[in-house]
């Protein structure tokens, strides 16, 4: 998809979709005690409602970055926040002695990844608020992420948080200016999906089969806290939406977080099924307004 897409305002309101009764009543902790078998048994449950082909398409091999602008709005400090939200996605090859894109190709410990950038500024009485969150899956496994890094920038102070897949389990390492967190270290489960990560995991689902499923969810990053991450036990299902007079035909995927907190997401028809449109429990949500594809960084 390229050129600029505009949209007209979208206004939904949580309340019209009707909850999901399947899912549990809350979070968990991240300090469970692990489990391999029932782990391989959870994380093949849900991926067999994902299409481990999404991302190996001809599209994402011209050297072009998808870069996609949408009209957005954040709660801070109690206060909606309107903005613009980028978010670019790409084809980059990592190697793994540093676990990061390379600069030579002539090396024989090279994979393939997406790379996945958000980021924003939002405007405050004080000095604004900015985010960065990166986000890096392996090509061929389109909800197993690999890494992820989110860093805030606010008037208080900064926050960072890294997640890296070591294998067995998600390497956690943070550092926040908050009381009582400062920087440390910490092991989460891997039979997970990361809520962050969402608006690029959705769009590989088997949408045309329209699949309902049960998954854990860790919480949104991208925060200035660094408090262990809840786990929700989430319930995921996909209708198909028709048009209206506010959005184009689509997949609507709502996320149950818990019985108070749930998610919407509207993705295109077509592949690549880019995200439309997204609502939150909390008062986030942006809307599409351009899409282009474009070279982008170092290639």
């Amino acid at each position: 998809m390229s050129g600029t897409i505009y949209w007209k305002k979208l206004v939904v309101s949580l309340s019209a979709i009707p909850l999901l009764a399947s899912c549990s009543s809350g979070p968990t902790s991240s300090g469970e005690q692990r489990n391999e078998p029932e782990q391989t048994l959870r994380r093949q449950h849900f991926d067999a409602y994902f299409d481990s082909d999404w991302a190996m398409r001809p599209l994402w091999e011209d050297g072009r970055a998808e870069i996609a602008r949408y009209d957005a709005q954040r709660i801070i400090n109690g206060q909606a926040l309107p903005y613009e939200l980028v978010q670019v996605t790409q084809l980059e090859e990592f190697n793994q002695q540093f676990d990061v894109r390379t600069d030579s190709l002539h090396r024989n410990d090279i994979f393939p990844v997406m790379h996945i950038s958000q980021f924003g500024s939002l405007p405050t009485e004080t000095p604004p608020f900015h985010f960065l969150t990166t986000l890096f899956f392996r090509r061929d496994r389109p909800t197993v992420l690999h890494k992820l890094t989110t860093s805030l920038q606010e008037p208080a102070g900064n926050t960072f948080k890294a997640f890296v897949d070591d294998d067995l389990q998600y390497v956690e390492t943070y550092n926040s200016y908050h009381d009582g967190q400062g920087a440390g270290r910490r092991l989460l489960r891997h039979e997970l999906l990361f809520e962050d990560a969402l608006s690029y995991c959705l769009r590989s689902l088997k949408f045309k089969e329209l699949p309902a499923f049960d998954v854990t969810i860790a919480e949104q990053q991208q925060t200035s806290s660094a408090v262990p991450p809840l786990l929700y036990q989430a319930h995921v299902a996909v209708a198909d939406q028709a048009a209206s007079d506010t959005l184009a035909a689509s997949w609507r995927v709502t996320v149950v977080l818990d019985q108070q907190k749930r998610n919407v997401y509207w993705f295109a028809q077509d592949y690549p099924h880019l995200l439309l449109s997204q609502i939150t429990w909390n008062g986030r949500w942006r809307r599409l307004k351009s899409v282009t594809r474009a070279p982008y960084g170092q290639q």
